[in-house]
């Protein structure tokens, strides 16, 4: 992932979580303007800074590489919520997902 591609799925996430960039920065310890150099390509986050990241935006770092999914943490959220569903139920739910697909 580029630096341009990292730093607009940072802020895709973000938004999605409705925070903004300074009060995300303050929640994980850092300045308050902290994500907002990262937006800016200012800075990129070192590697435990990234992992923070990640858990304050409730995903994996997988997810966060992961394109391809517009909202990783709702289906993240799902998942797990899917796991203490019996077969015929998730059957339900499988169904459902590929019906909202069309």
């Amino acid at each position: 992932m580029e630096k341009e591609e990292f730093i607009k799925r940072l802020t895709q996430l973000r938004l999605q979580k409705g925070v903004s960039a300074r009060d995300m920065s303050l929640s994980i310890g850092q300045s308050a303007g902290y994500i907002n150099n990262i937006e800016n390509g200012v800075n990129l986050p070192s590697m435990a800074a990234f992992f923070y990241i990640c858990d304050y935006l409730g995903i994996s770092p997988r997810d966060f590489f992961d394109t391809q999914a517009t909202a990783p943490s709702k289906a993240s959220e799902l998942l797990e919520v899917a796991k203490t569903l019996e077969p015929e139920q998730l059957d339900h739910l499988i169904a459902l997902a590929k019906g909202l697909q069309k």
